[in-house]
């Protein structure tokens, strides 16, 4: 490898060549039907991919390491190699090997990055893979972001603070920053790729959009203003096209976020709400797989986009409303029409950047013939949601008729295989085809003439991919073949020979085989710059399809959820009658529905009740019902009467962030802080058990702090769950905190919850009948049982726990009365258990004592 240039082979040269433009990442370079890797590259991608690693012939004096993989076994080689987060170029074959004097010509077609995917292969069905650059100034950052499998390109500035959180809610595959800027810390999944601080020049940016849209300015798109974030752009879009080796067709429109257009959710809330991955990171049960009805991967996707960009357009909403009630009717019907679409958003992406397959056009000009049934199943209207979706629906019929009259009814997978274009699109094609579809016929004739005129009946004329055409006879019938006869090949028992006439039509014939597939290729290249300018429609056509399919599914889950359509109202309000919390719900078989009502007037409810009474799940069936109004979705509840709400803050749970070397407390009253300082009059909050991971005055006192400052200066839509009883007189102190609590009651030794919420502070918290559900020893809990009384038989004698609120020092516990033997034995006895031996056993014993 360090040997110079010229000591090396002209084929080495030639790869050496290509890896010195792409030194950092892995080259797959096109040799045959494999793709090569070499030296450095070969030892890596052999312990990446598990493959041989092996050395062969001689370059520059020494062995060349080489690994590697089959050409139709590219992609899932490829799959391994994105999912570990290694960029790969693809290098091709571009020359014609029998014109080429030296090594075939090659060049990089496209890198495969794990932000810029569109192979179907490498994709997830329901989800997309966003590419983001980020750029800075002296006080905000700019955000650019490109989902390459669909053409959506998105802007927005936000403030530094806000950068994790918009990181979460936007989940890049890959984010783009420029070399000399700080440190980002974008956790293990995301690929931080770097890239030289020019790429960001904002004036550079501007222009690359402009170009890129085809427009002389920004302001009709309402992002001239985004300094930062245009700069962030022009370095997306530059190594976008770079990788894909092509211009970006389908990036048509960019949309400029601004931060009133959603209902704000941090990273905390969309973590504790398990929108679209639980706790444990699982993908079910969450939000998005409840409501994922979806018949098509693009309603899913749009779904998952949906629940984490929730609107606070009423009009909007309220247009979305209209159409899940008036789909209700029809949704089974609507879904059965969808189900046989093909992805034609990604389909049109790949056409873009001119890497769709035969197949991917096929399955687009069937999706494209049934537009119109589908069209037929949509409610009639005038000037609604539903009648917008329903005229971006028509069919292109120039673009169909083109596809349909230039594709086979079934093509070949891939295009070098020929089979591809249509008998009858052209004439040339046609021709060489007729060449190979008659050699049947010819070799039946010239196997008939020849028989009668070498008088041997067992002549046969053949055909193999080694040796071309022959006529074979036996070794004992070699005597009487005609001069013009040439041998060909020997075998054990017969010989094989080729006439001039049979050589003239194996080159014609062959070469017509060629020529057919060459001809076809270019063809297929011409179909698809001629269906570059349909482009927009289909994509037109595609977010048209996948609003129909997730308006559809909206409609279908709530009739089988008995949902009801939220009412939105001007003045600021939660009232949900009858809510259940739609995930937990699915999973059970009886769901116990409670009412939640939130008003200026009753800002702030204290929620009490035992553990493990569903006090978290109450609060959030809140949040999420409060959600799935803002996506455009009915609700499980009887009714949801629903104000004007800015944000969403969660502070439930709590786990150590060890990597970020902070302790479960740190973690909880981080969160607690973000809400104080964000969380407006607009918001809702849910607060669980703030305060738990640290000792009890401190807990205490935080937690009364906290409520107080959220009732105070937030006056925000709060719901507060708390074991701390002291907090109930919070309620006294305002008109605005009112007390529910979830109750339970005991029967025997055991707990039964209720899970019904109700009006006023819990009685008691059952801590230790929730502990003996979960099997902690009977010993542990009568020793916990004797300490609880002596511990509330001092509080009462200090005035109760209310008296940590109150002034003076904490007055010094009692000593603990000395230990009775015979009365710490008989605390120990259940008589329930004893069985008669040991009753009498116990009676002695206790004699003894």
């Amino acid at each position: 490898m360090n040997a110079p240039l010229e000591a090396h082979t002209p084929m080495m040269q030639q790869y050496l060549r290509i890896k010195a433009q792409h030194p950092d990442i892995l080259v797959l370079y096109r040799m045959g039907d494999f793709y090569e890797l070499f030296y450095e590259d070969a030892e890596r991608a052999a312990a990446l991919l598990d493959i041989t690693l092996t050395a062969r012939g001689a370059s520059a004096g020494a062995p060349v390491k080489m690994a590697g993989v089959p050409v139709h076994a590219l992609e899932q080689y490829l799959a391994k190699l994105v999912k570990l987060g290694e960029p790969v170029a693809i290098c091709e074959q571009i020359g014609d090997p029998a014109t080429s004097k030296g090594p075939v010509e090659r060049k990089v077609t496209r890198i495969v990055t794990p932000g810029t995917l569109t192979d179907s292969a490498l994709l997830d069905e329901k989800s997309d893979k966003v590419l983001l650059a980020l750029a800075r100034d002296a006080t905000s950052v700019g955000l650019a972001w490109l989902t390459l499998a669909s053409g959506e390109l998105r802007v927005a500035e936000i403030a530094p603070q806000a950068l994790a959180n918009e990181l979460r809610r936007i989940a890049p595959a890959e984010i783009l920053v420029a070399d000399g800027g700080p440190p980002l810390d974008a956790g293990t999944d995301i690929a931080v790729t770097r890239l030289a601080d020019w790429h960001f020049d904002v004036a550079r940016g501007t222009q690359k959009l402009c170009e890129t849209l085809g427009a002389a300015s920004l302001v009709g798109y309402g992002c001239d203003d985004l300094s930062p974030a245009l700069g962030a752009c022009g370095a997306l879009l530059e190594y976008a096209r770079n990788t894909q080796g092509k211009a970006l067709a389908h990036v048509t429109a960019v949309r400029a976020e601004r931060a009133g257009d959603y209902l704000r959710l941090d990273a905390a809330t969309r973590r504790n709400l398990e929108l679209t991955e639980t706790l444990r990171g699982e993908a079910s049960p969450t939000l998005f797989s409840l409501l994922d009805r979806c018949a098509t991967g693009m309603g899913s996707r749009m779904l998952r986009h949906w629940l984490h960009h929730p609107l606070r357009d009423q009009a909007a909403l309220a247009a979305r409303h209209d159409a899940v009630e008036r789909l209700s009717v029809v949704a089974d019907r609507v879904q059965s029409a969808l189900r046989g679409f093909a992805d034609v958003e990604r389909i049109t992406a790949r056409i873009a950047l001119k890497s769709a397959r035969p197949r991917d056009l096929a399955a687009l000009r069937d999706s494209l013939a049934q537009l119109e049934a589908l069209r037929a199943t949509l409610p009639a209207g005038d000037g609604d949601l539903l009648a917008e979706l329903a005229s971006a629906l028509a069919c292109p019929m120039d673009c169909h008729a083109l596809l349909a009259r230039a594709l086979q009814a079934s093509p070949a997978a891939l295009l070098r295989d020929g089979g591809v274009i249509a008998d009858g699109y052209d004439a040339g094609l046609d021709e060489l085809r007729a060449l190979q579809s008659n050699a049947g016929t010819f070799l039946i004739e010239l196997e008939s003439r020849e028989r009668a005129r070498s008088g041997i009946a067992n002549l046969k004329v053949a055909y193999n991919q080694v040796h071309g055409y022959y006529i074979e006879v036996g070794r004992t019938q070699a005597e009487r073949v005609p001069e013009d006869y040439r041998r060909r090949q020997t075998l054990k028992n017969a010989e094989r020979y080729i006439t001039p006439e049979l050589k003239a039509f194996e080159d014609k014939a062959l070469s017509a085989n060629e020529r057919a597939l060459a001809l076809e290729r270019r063809l297929y290249e011409t179909l698809l710059d001629a269906l570059l300018p349909e482009v927009p429609t289909l994509q037109r056509i595609a977010r048209a399809l996948a609003q129909t399919d997730l308006l559809a599914a909206f409609a279908a889950g709530a009739l089988a959820g008995n949902y009801c359509r939220p009412e939105f109202r001007g003045d600021l309000c939660i009232e949900i009658e009858a809510g259940r919390h739609p995930v937990v719900e699915a999973g059970i078989e009886s769901f116990i529905a409670n009412d939640a009502r939130l008003t200026p007037a009753r800002r702030l409810l204290l929620v009490t009740g035992p553990n493990m009474g569903g006090k978290s799940t109450y609060m959030r069936q809140v949040a999420l019902i409060v959600l799935m109004a803002h996506v455009g979705a009915f609700v499980p509840a009887r009714r949801l009467r629903l104000g004007p709400i800015d944000q969403i803050f969660t502070r439930i749970g709590a786990a150590d962030d060890l990597a970020g070397g902070r302790s479960t407390f740190m973690v909880e009253m981080t969160e607690s802080a973000n809400i104080l300082h964000n969380a407006t009059a607009s918001s809702l909050v849910l607060m669980d058990e703030v305060g738990r991971g640290t000792s009890t005055f401190d807990g205490l006192a935080l937690a009364w702090a906290i409520a107080r400052h959220l009732v105070e200066r937030n006056r925000a839509l709060t719901l507060f769950a708390t074991h701390y009883f002291e907090l109930t007189q919070l309620a006294l102190d305002y008109s605005e905190v009112a007390n529910v609590h979830l109750d339970a009651v005991e029967h025997k030794d055991s707990i039964v919850f209720l899970h019904a919420v109700e009006e006023g502070p819990a009685s008691q918290s059952y801590g230790l009948q929730v502990a003996a559900l979960a099997g902690v020893p009977r010993a542990v809990l009568r020793q916990a049982r004797r300490t609880l009384e002596r511990l509330e038989q001092a509080s009462l004698e200090h005035g109760g726990q209310a008296d940590l609120f109150a002034g003076g020092g904490a007055a010094a516990p009692e000593p603990e009365p000395a230990v009775d033997p015979l009365r710490e034995a008989l605390g120990q006895v259940n008589p329930d258990e004893l069985s008669p031996r040991e009753a009498l056993e116990l009676l002695y014993r206790l004699k003894s004592l």
